[in-house]
């Protein structure tokens, strides 16, 4: 049994990751945005899911879902599920939350990091981490391949970890609209997986639908997986290091 964090669990892909979780016998610790969203997920607490709280657009949100994370203590995993497709906070929930989560949370050995075909578009560039702003905004695609690659390097950093991306498919959530083309049943599959198997696979891959995936090749360049490292570093303070 793992007891495993997942980030942006109100709703969507997240929702159903925590609900496959208590239902496979497994303890999670459910994140939501505010204390106002936990009433979508009272099902899911009233099963047994803890609930952690903090907005991950903010450095201070996420130091207090750090905070109440260490608290409780026991964690195994942690999937880092939430994400937005555009707007301000694009650099800071989808890559500068799972960079701190991966840095501060004590006790996981495992991490798996919710990514999306669209980070083959980004651009290899580490120093749009540093540039990007409440005025510049910083693209989807970007934000997908930078933590595509903090992904790849976790293992290198971190080397009793096992680290995983995955791409869940463009899945009818709230963020990918309810046109979108894949089966939301599966898009959460991967990622319960990889957090539970106890036999994990091979770390620092790129995933989807339970088959691993050849990503962006600056994902598997040392090099730029260095650069994304010390960006993040520079932009939040925090440098991933061995524990």
């Amino acid at each position: 049994m793992a007891c495993v964090l997942v980030t942006g669990a109100a709703t969507g892909l997240g929702r159903n990751t925590v609900a496959a979780l208590l239902d496979d016998g497994h303890e999670a610790v459910l994140h939501a945005r505010h204390p106002g969203r936990l009433t979508d997920v009272r099902d899911l607490l009233d099963r047994g899911a803890v609930p952690v709280t903090g907005d991950l657009a903010t450095h201070e949100g996420t130091l207090s879902v750090v905070e109440q994370a260490n608290t409780l203590g026991g964690i195994d995993a942690v999937i880092h599920n939430a994400g937005v497709y555009d707007g301000p906070d694009t650099l800071a929930v989808n890559v500068l939350a799972p960079y701190l989560l991966t840095c501060l949370v004590t006790g996981p050995d495992r991490h798996v990091y919710l990514s999306s075909s669209m980070h083959n578009a980004g651009h290899a560039d580490a120093g749009l981490i540093d540039s990007r702003g409440p005025g510049l905004p910083l693209g989807y695609s970007d934000s997908k391949l930078f933590v595509t690659a903090l992904a790849a390097a976790v293992p290198r950093r971190l080397p009793a970890v096992h680290s995983f991306a995955v791409d869940p498919g463009w899945v009818p959530t709230r963020m990918g609209g309810p046109s979108a083309p894949d089966d939301l049943t599966l898009g959460h599959v991967t990622q319960f997986h990889l957090a539970t198997a106890s036999d994990p696979d091979a770390t620092g891959g790129y995933w989807h639908h339970q088959h691993r995936q050849t990503p962006h090749r600056a994902v598997r360049d040392e090099g730029f997986q260095d650069e994304v490292l010390d960006a993040l570093a520079h932009r939040t303070g925090i440098t991933l290091t061995p524990r």
